[in-house]
């Protein structure tokens, strides 16, 4: 004998499956990714079968999915508030939840690189770093900030380290210095931030541009 189709499953048990994956989440069974993922393949399901997958690796705290209720028997919806946001409005959520995740990761990882800087670090905010006449070597950090490095005129700057999320700049201090021209490399290094390489000369006119600004 052939076997019967399998009923099809609708919205009820789509939701009862999503609150207790949602109750999960919550409760920290599951993290915000994967409820994502799960909450999607829920409102995809079709039938029964589709839906245990999600919740099999759950505690019993919650119905499991109901079964297909027999024809003229009364569904009662569950007494529980049920999310009414759409996948989308739970992809963003969990979009979200791993950007912020990432930042706080990339920030704990080279916060010690930053904060051990030989010359400084720019944590939330902003630092100016003096090259002295004759120094070679400098180090700065930088983490949610900027840091401007100011090298004497007629040096020959360098750059070198790696900027997460940010940036480091050097155009008329790294431009060509004739043979013989003193030197000093500038080592940046640190997240979502920038350093920027200036020469004494082009520091004093932006010191001068920010003076006029508050003039006006």
């Amino acid at each position: 004998m052939d076997t019967p189709p399998e009923p099809r499953i609708g919205d009820r048990e789509r939701r009862e499956v999503d609150e207790r994956l949602r109750r999960a989440q919550d409760a920290g069974m599951i993290t915000l990714a994967e409820y994502d993922e799960r909450a999607q393949a829920c409102y995809a399901a079709r039938y029964r079968r589709d839906l245990e997958p999600l919740v099999a690796d759950l505690p019993d705290d919650a119905p499991a999915p109901s079964p297909p209720a027999e024809r003229g028997t009364a569904v009662v919806e569950p007494a529980w508030h049920t999310d009414t946001r759409t996948p989308e409005q739970r992809r963003q959520r969990g979009f979200k939840g791993l950007l912020v995740a990432a930042v706080i990761g990339v920030a704990a990882i080279v916060a010690p690189g930053v904060l051990s800087a030989d010359n400084g670090a720019a944590v939330f905010g902003s630092r100016v770093v003096q090259v002295a006449p004759g120094q070679t070597d400098v180090a700065v950090g930088v983490l949610f900030g900027s840091t401007k490095v100011v090298v004497p005129d007629g040096t020959q700057a360098s750059t070198s380290g790696t900027t997460i999320f940010g940036s480091t700049n050097c155009d008329t201090a790294c431009a060509p210095e004739p043979p013989g021209a003193p030197q000093v490399q500038v080592s940046g290094r640190g997240a979502f931030g920038s350093v920027q390489v200036l020469t004494a000369s082009e520091f004093a006119q932006d010191r001068a541009g920010d003076r006029d600004r508050d003039d006006d």
